[in-house]
């Protein structure tokens, strides 16, 4: 028999030894490359790819984000998840990825938000309070927080988010 919800997330984040992420939910890092590649931006170089297990609970969500490489998430278990994405300076609508099993409404277990992109994401409830999502995110060139920036509550695209996607900016 499967564990209710909210006991599955608190065993994953058990037994997977998730830690809090800075943009919201849990994370540990699974992979890190002992091979280093040099970015073609400037950047000094990074791990060829790392990957981590991240974990958002009901009520929680990976808030507005950049990463100066690659992603690809990956949906693993729990309820689908809404991935939302807009290019650097959010001068375009944000677009939505459902990520989850496939299924005819479009829903995929796989999406790579490019270099510079912001991303957002949370958990597309259903009826039970105990929802979680739980998605392995690959990284390359490889993740370090020197090339991670959360939007700052006082920007220009905070604003604009604020501005024209009200419903999208609690996820600031």
């Amino acid at each position: 028999m499967t564990a209710m919800p909210i006991a599955r997330a608190r065993e994953l984040v058990e037994t997977l030894k998730l830690q809090p992420h800075p943009e919201g939910g849990w994370y540990a890092e699974v992979f890190r490359s002992t091979s280093n590649v040099t970015p073609a931006d400037g950047r000094p170089p990074r791990s060829a790819l790392t990957s981590i297990y991240y974990l958002l609970e009901a009520g929680q969500h990976s808030r507005w984000h950049r990463v100066l490489s690659d992603e690809v998430w990956v949906h693993l278990e729990g309820v689908p998840l809404a991935l939302w994405t807009c290019d650097a300076a959010m001068r375009t609508a944000p677009a939505h990825t459902r990520l989850g099993p496939v299924d005819i409404h479009g829903t995929r277990p796989q999406h790579v938000v490019p270099a510079g992109q912001w991303q957002a994401a949370r958990p597309i409830q259903s009826h039970s309070s105990g929802d979680y999502t739980l998605v392995a995110c690959m990284v390359g060139p490889g993740f370090d927080f020197a090339d991670f920036s959360l939007v700052p509550s006082d920007s220009d695209e905070a604003a604009s988010m604020r501005h024209h996607w009200p419903d999208l900016a609690a996820m600031l």
